[in-house]
């Protein structure tokens, strides 16, 4: 369940509206692959999408405030300036509106780290960076907290394409950092669909331990931890 250290996205942060759920590059040698896009019912789309777009805005403040468990949808409609019944018209139920907030929070997270990425010297320094995204920055981190509300509740199988694409989207990322290091000698010839699935359980075992407040990680960076592990395996035989 990725995240970043840089904290929740705010509501100025966020990536404008096209009628999408939002863009994300690869960035790190990847194929650039089309964002989780939330179905919409039609039926309950308005002419514009001001509104919505005010309402995603509006439900990102509140999370951050509140957290998500705790967020009801009569607070987003006041924070955005609408009826209670007007959000029920965009997104008809509370566990909608907070899958299209988490796939439009990634969209946000996606860019940042590609825009990092592209300034990265070196395939190591995208994994380092890969790690700090991936990572809470915190126990209180909100974008983590949104990710583990969604993912625990039941989902229709369009629900669950969205967070598989999600999912699978930070798969795809580290696969690319690790097959360009590969390619380019700075790391050893690992087996990448396997090794990628052990790094993210790691760091997904990581992030649920800082989430928690396992004291182990009061005086140890839980970064400079994942980051080491992983290097570890990456080294090419032979280098120090």
């Amino acid at each position: 369940m990725p995240t970043s250290e840089t904290g929740p996205a705010s509501p100025d942060r966020l990536p404008p509206s096209n009628g999408a759920v939002g863009s994300a590059g690869g960035g790190t040698g990847a194929a650039s692959r089309p964002a989780a896009r939330v179905p919409v019912d039609r039926k309950r789309q308005p002419s514009g999408d001001d509104a919505r777009e005010r309402a995603m805005r509006a439900a990102i403040g509140v999370i951050a405030e509140k957290g998500a468990a705790a967020a009801r949808m009569a607070d987003i409609a006041a924070r955005a300036g609408m009826s209670t019944g007007h959000i029920l018209y965009h997104f008809g139920r509370k566990d909608r509106l907070l899958l299209e907030v988490l796939a439009w929070s990634q969209a946000d997270l996606w860019a940042r780290f590609r825009q990092a990425a592209d300034r990265a010297a070196s395939p190591d320094e995208k994994l380092d960076l890969f790690v700090r995204f991936y990572l809470p920055g915190h126990q209180g981190d909100e974008r983590y907290a949104l990710w583990t509300q969604v993912l625990a509740q039941r989902h229709d199988e369009a629900g669950r394409q969205v967070l598989t694409e999600l999912l699978d989207g930070w798969d795809e990322r580290l696969e690319a950092i690790l097959r360009e290091g590969r390619d380019s000698g700075h790391f050893a010839d690992v087996d990448l669909p396997e090794f990628t699935i052990r790094a993210v359980a790691m760091l997904s075992g990581l992030s649920e331990d800082v989430m928690f407040g396992r004291s182990r990680w009061r005086h140890t960076s839980p970064h400079a931890f994942a980051l080491s592990a992983l290097r570890r395996e990456l080294r090419p035989a032979g280098r120090e």
